[in-house]
C-alpha cells in the first residue's frame, strides 16, 4: 500500500514538471510571447547558483 502511494506521488511530481515546462516553452515560443519579449524586453531570468559566487573567481 505504501509503495503504491509513493509511486503515485512521484508520478504526479513528474507530470507537474512536464506540464510546467511545456506551458513555459509554449508561451515563450508563441507569436504573442515573442512579440511581448521584443516590445517590452522581457526575458526569462536565470536562477543563480551558489557556484556563481565561487571564491576562485576573484
Amino acid at each position: 500500500m505504501f509503495k503504491s502511494i509513493v509511486i503515485f506521488i512521484v508520478s504526479l511530481f513528474i507530470l507537474y514538471l512536464v506540464i510546467e515546462n511545456a506551458v513555459k516553452n509554449g508561451i515563450n515560443r508563441s507569436k504573442i510571447g515573442q512579440l511581448l519579449e521584443s516590445k517590452y524586453g522581457i526575458e526569462e531570468t536565470k536562477k543563480s547558483s551558489f557556484l556563481d559566487d565561487d571564491l576562485d573567481k576573484e
